[in-house]
């Protein structure tokens, strides 16, 4: 079976990551693998033959095949997230096919310094490649810079604290843009140019950039990046429709 055909695979796991956020858990028996960064196809069909499909980030690094984590936001008007962050249950099958891309990749003898940049659920394929890095012992030094609006509407939030106080040469940068909580010590904006020059790494060491959020997130960063001097051929870039501002 090709990785463009379309599979059934069985949801075995659901987690909540925040009020909107769901993760969901599929065995998929004809997997045949991904790398970190990649996404798949989900496609629903109702009673009356209509059909709806919808891109989603892989959320699991490729160590953990042929299981596949999907992480989820809910739209209040979409036609597929409302279903799976809601009625989807264990034991439900869902139509997948993938795994899609190979632009938005990182593996890790690709090295570094990483230099990831999240907005809202734009951490998911940047998560892949964080377990990635941690399911094969790299050290590659590696920092994510993650804008969330609020501390509750942070992903994976104690995954992420686990993995900064025992892993190596990993850190964590975060921004909340529309509330913090008292005695909040982050920043407390929007990313910009000022901030990516205080967290980036320097140009000398041509860090490796992703950039995953809303289209207009990931210009301003990616721009951002460009003019303090980072090469363009080093900045990888994915982007989804506006969700609400990051």
């Amino acid at each position: 079976m090709g990785r463009l055909s379309w599979q059934r695979g069985e949801v075995v796991a659901t987690r909540p990551e925040t009020l909107r956020v769901q993760s969901i858990t599929l065995t998929l028996p004809n997997w045949m693998g991904h790398r970190a960064g990649q996404h798949v196809d989900v496609r629903l069909t109702a009673e009356d033959g209509y059909q709806a499909e919808r891109s989603y980030s892989i959320a699991t690094p490729p160590e953990e095949a042929p299981r596949v984590t999907l992480t989820v936001e809910r739209l209040d008007d979409g036609e597929v997230s409302p279903y799976l962050t809601e009625e989807l249950r264990v034991g439900d099958k869902l139509e997948l096919r993938g795994p899609i891309g190979g632009y938005f990749v990182w593996e890790a003898q690709m090295g570094g310094p990483l230099l990831l940049i999240a907005g809202g659920s734009g951490i998911v394929p940047l998560m892949a490649m964080i377990r990635h890095r941690a399911a094969v012992g790299s050290t590659v030094p590696t920092r994510l810079l993650y804008s969330s609006r609020s501390l509750e509407d942070v992903i994976y939030r104690d995954e992420l604290d686990h993995l900064v106080k025992n892993g190596t040469m990993l850190e964590v940068v975060q921004t909340l843009t529309r509330t913090q909580p008292t005695g909040w010590t982050g920043y407390d904006r929007r990313i910009d140019t000022q901030m990516l020059r205080e967290v980036a790494w320097s140009v000398e060491q041509r860090p490796l950039a992703f950039i995953c959020g809303p289209t207009p997130f990931v210009e301003t960063a990616a721009a951002s990046l460009v003019d303090l001097g980072h090469g363009p051929a080093r900045i990888k870039t994915e982007r989804f429709g506006p969700t609400g501002e990051t």
